[in-house]
């Protein structure tokens, strides 16, 4: 029996390292530059932390902005934390790496975004590993091209 080479989660793997990286250069250096991030995670996560009011806005997906204030950010093996002003309530976030669907930094045109296919078949642990696709940034994360890795997958 032979095994195969899982390109999609070693792809994803250093794709959420990376993100871990410049999480990491900016909790040493603070963020240089024009340089700021739009991150969008999945609310529903089991390990994501966030206030009660928070939730009930973003009851399944929130994105955050990184950019001209944030405090307290630690950067973890598995997740960040973060404290972050939402109308002038500081709140602290905890987000794990892989609730993570979208990380973008528009100021260089930088995206990554992470999909999760839906199927109905739950024998293949496999079939609910996120997707994972190359975003360029125009201004915005809505005005996102994305470029899809599927075409280089057998």
């Amino acid at each position: 029996m032979s095994r195969g080479i899982d390109y999609g989660n070693l792809m994803h793997s250093a794709m959420r390292g990376l993100i871990r990286q410049v999480l990491s250069d900016v909790a040493e250096r603070g963020l240089p530059g024009q340089h700021h991030f739009f991150i969008t995670f999945d609310t529903t996560h089991p390990e994501v932390v966030i206030a009660d009011w928070l939730h009930d806005r973003y009851p399944e997906e929130m994105t955050v902005v990184m950019q001209h204030w944030f405090d307290n950010l630690e950067v973890g093996e598995d997740a960040f934390s973060v404290t972050l002003n939402f109308g002038d309530s500081p709140e602290p976030l905890f987000i794990p790496y892989d609730s993570i669907r979208t990380f973008v930094d528009p100021s260089v045109e930088f995206g990554l975004r992470f999909e999760t296919q839906d199927s109905g078949d739950d024998e293949d642990e496999d079939e609910d590993l996120p997707e994972l696709h190359e975003v360029e940034e125009d201004d915005t994360p809505q005005d996102a091209e994305v470029v899809s890795l599927d075409s280089f997958r057998k």
